[in-house]
């Protein structure tokens, strides 16, 4: 089994971008997390701060036959119709996933256009939220 941890602008900030909303760890320390749960699991990890990076990654995930993929979208979460076409284009299943509780948040965060094309959308659990989704996948996949 194959799945493809995607993640958007600034999560490589993590642990310096506003550490009250999303937590002192590191994008390292989520890899780290994310490989030692990922039991049996080939996992691949690519984060962009660019919107057509994202959308080349999942087609090339597609290509590539990965399973599946957990994706923090980020800010394109909101305002990427691209990323969710390339998402319904591909039928890989997906899920959503979120550090902090964006439904508590700026009001222009209640919109994820991604949403329509995931299986689950994890939100406010922080790192471990991408551990859930792993633990989703996985069982989703079997």
């Amino acid at each position: 089994m194959k799945i493809l941890v995607l993640n958007g602008p600034n999560i490589n900030m993590l642990g310096i971008r506003e550490p009250n909303i999303y937590g002192r760890e590191t994008y390292k320390d989520l890899q780290n997390l994310i490989l030692e749960n990922a039991q049996g699991v080939e996992i691949e990890f690519f984060q962009s701060n660019h919107e057509g990076d994202l959308v080349d990654k999942i087609q090339e995930a597609f290509f590539k036959g990965i399973d599946g993929i957990i994706f923090n979208p980020a800010a394109y979460t909101h305002t990427s119709i691209a990323i969710l076409d390339a998402l319904k284009a591909t039928k890989i299943p997906c899920v959503e996933v979120h550090i902090s509780k964006v439904e508590e948040r700026d009001a222009f965060r209640q919109i994820s256009y991604v949403r329509e094309a995931c299986l689950k959308t994890i939100t406010g659990e922080g790192l471990s939220g991408y551990v859930m989704a792993l633990e989703f996948l996985k069982e989703y996949l079997k």
